[in-house]
């Protein structure tokens, strides 16, 4: 296979971002893994974290609510989705922690630009080019023995890793990818811009296959669902000596307008399962414990249940954040369903972006403001 087709065949599985400038050199704490789950088309967070101690839920979704029989009690006002039965020891240990209402102001109901939004962590009027991992990467680098900055899983979509300064994977089949790599030749970059670029990207390949090993046997048993796979390519990649500081996996399927209550427990049943493998996986490699995982999402559903057996476009949802040193429980205010918008949506009570500020600052100890562009309130969700 010549250097031509080599890059052909790579880029179904692999995509890489090569350094556009030069970054600052400033020291973190990257032997802290984060891990971002994307629930990919909007889960719905009522019927995730149950509220089902109000009666408006169960009112606004006559059909589609969790009956209070099935739900997973947490609290007296609050439980989980049955399909996430799983993660309840987490939360009464203390090691889950669960976001309440999470979302921005002005919410945009489009998915392209809602998850924009989210990946860039940019007021919603205001377009960004770099993902919000990719500005934290540039203000504060990782080291460069790592193979990489970050590793997407499950997606071609580099997300919060868009841009040109992030040294980023898109990682289909770690396996392929390996095998690929291996037929590629490290070159000097030459005074032909184009020909250099090519140069530079195959010479990222390279080094990310020289640091990337998938050959790590677990005890731990990954679900044979497609976010297993996911989850298990993950702990591969964790496993690597060369070292990255996040990984970002996804699960597809989440857009319930239609018959939502037999597809969102499926699609429950696999995150649970595949995070509890995650944790499982990790534990093997002692890393649990300097490992955060959080899910996100473009946006959540709209309380009020459709004529279809699901629910539209919304605005504020739920979300967890799991590790060995998060600070477990409730966090932040669920949204108040006896007063809704003009559109039918809850107003969101926790900026996401305070979620990404308690991130940068408590896990990995790098300055929010300037990675941010302004000051947000955290919330306690790492214990120090």
């Amino acid at each position: 296979m010549d250097r031509r087709d080599f890059l052909k065949a790579t880029a179904a599985s692999l995509t890489i971002l090569g350094s556009g400038y030069a970054r600052a050199e400033t020291p973190a704490q990257y032997q802290r893994l984060l891990v971002l789950v994307e629930l990919k088309g909007g889960n719905d967070g009522l019927n995730t974290v149950v509220p089902y101690a109000d009666a408006a839920y169960y009112a606004l979704r006559p059909k589609l609510a969790i009956a209070r029989d099935n739900v997973v009690q947490l609290t007296d006002r609050v439980g989980l989705h049955p399909a996430l039965e799983p993660l309840a020891p987490a939360f009464r240990e203390g090691r889950l922690a669960i976001l309440q209402g999470v979302g921005y102001p002005a919410p945009n109901l489009s998915h392209f630009r809602s998850i924009e939004i989210w990946d860039t962590a940019a007021p919603s009027d205001r377009y960004l080019a770099d993902g919000w991992l990719t500005r934290t990467f540039a203000s504060a680098a990782t080291p460069r023995a790592f193979a990489a900055d970050g590793v997407v899983i499950g997606s071609n979509d580099m997300g919060p890793l868009a841009g040109n300064s992030a040294r980023a994977l898109a990682l289909a089949n770690a396996e392929q990818f390996l095998q690929r790599a291996r037929l590629a030749k490290a070159e000097t970059p030459t005074g032909n811009a184009a020909l250099a670029h090519i140069l530079r990207t195959e010479n990222d390949v390279v080094q990310a296959a020289t640091r990337l090993d998938v050959s790590r046997s677990f005890a731990t048993a990954f679900p044979s669902t497609p976010f297993g796979y996911v989850v298990r390519t993950a702990c591969h990649v964790a496993a690597s000596p060369g070292g990255v500081a996040c990984l970002r996996l996804t699960l597809n399927g989440f857009d319930t307008h239609t018959g939502q209550a037999a597809t969102q427990a499926r699609l429950l049943g696999e995150l649970a399962q595949g995070l509890i493998a995650l944790q499982g996986g990790l534990q093997e490699l002692g890393r649990w414990d300097d490992t955060l995982v959080l899910t996100y999402a473009e946006f959540g559903r709209r309380p009020r249940e459709n004529s279809s057996g699901g629910t539209d476009h919304g605005t504020a949802s739920a979300h967890f954040v799991l590790g060995g040193r998060v600070a477990g429980g409730l966090h932040g205010v669920a949204p108040d369903l006896a007063r809704l918008g003009g559109d039918g949506n809850v107003t969101h009570t926790l900026d996401f972006r305070s979620v990404y500020a308690s991130v940068l600052e408590d896990w990995w100890s790098v300055p929010a403001n300037g990675v941010l562009g302004g000051r947000f309130g955290k919330i306690p969700i790492v214990r120090v």
